[in-house]
């Protein structure tokens, strides 16, 4: 698996690698932060289009607060673990509606490299899209693409309240590969903000200690 450079990401350093572990709760109200400025800025779009899988939660929340029913998503694949990516993204399923001549709000639930989001509204583009805009919950300083709205703007890896399991199986994995033991990886979770019961919970059911 290959590390991506610096630029794209601040560090992969057990020791300084931060998280950022937003609630259902926070992470509602920050949609509905983003709701709200994607209203006030006029934009009125015909359909949200969802990046898979992160973006896919973000949109159909989106939808319901716009109160924009057209809902459409696209699969893209991009990272095998904590701070490391493909060389690439690679969209492995296509925009599920006809997007031409339409409005598209695009959303994600964070801009990292911005490699993902740069190849998908291309894809949006070829496929006639009329106007795109880009939403995101969070946003990274080196990303290469900057949403026309997101709430926050962090350098921390965020554990989102629907990835939790397998954020921490990647995570743990990643802390073994270096030599570290399980117990740790458990202790930096918890002392990172996730719940302590949740998280030996989850590491149990994947390694079975």
């Amino acid at each position: 698996m290959k590390k991506i450079n610096r630029k794209d990401f601040p560090t992969n350093s057990e020791d300084s690698l931060k998280f950022e572990i937003p609630s259902w709760d926070q992470t509602y109200s920050l949609l509905l932060e983003l709701a709200n400025a994607v209203q006030k800025s006029g934009f009125i779009p015909d359909v949200i289009v969802g990046i898979s899988r992160g973006g896919w939660i973000p949109a159909r929340i989106i939808s319901d607060l716009l109160e924009i029913p057209k809902l459409a998503n696209i699969a893209v694949e991009f990272y095998e673990g904590v701070a490391k990516t493909k060389h690439k993204p690679v969209i492995t399923q296509p925009v599920s509606v006809s997007v031409e001549n339409k409005k598209v709000l695009l959303v994600d639930d964070l801009t990292d490299t911005g490699k993902s989001l740069s190849l998908v509204n291309s894809h949006l583009n070829a496929k006639g899209a009329l106007e795109i805009k880009i939403a995101t919950i969070y946003h990274k300083p080196w990303s290469r693409i900057v949403p026309h709205y997101y709430q926050k703007e962090t350098q921390n890896w965020i554990i989102f309240p629907w990835e939790i399991k397998e954020t921490i199986r990647k995570i743990v994995e990643d802390y073994k590969n270096k030599g570290k033991s399980i117990e740790y990886s458990k202790e930096k979770l918890i002392s990172s903000g996730l719940n302590k019961e949740l998280t030996k919970r989850v590491v149990k059911e994947i390694f079975g200690e």
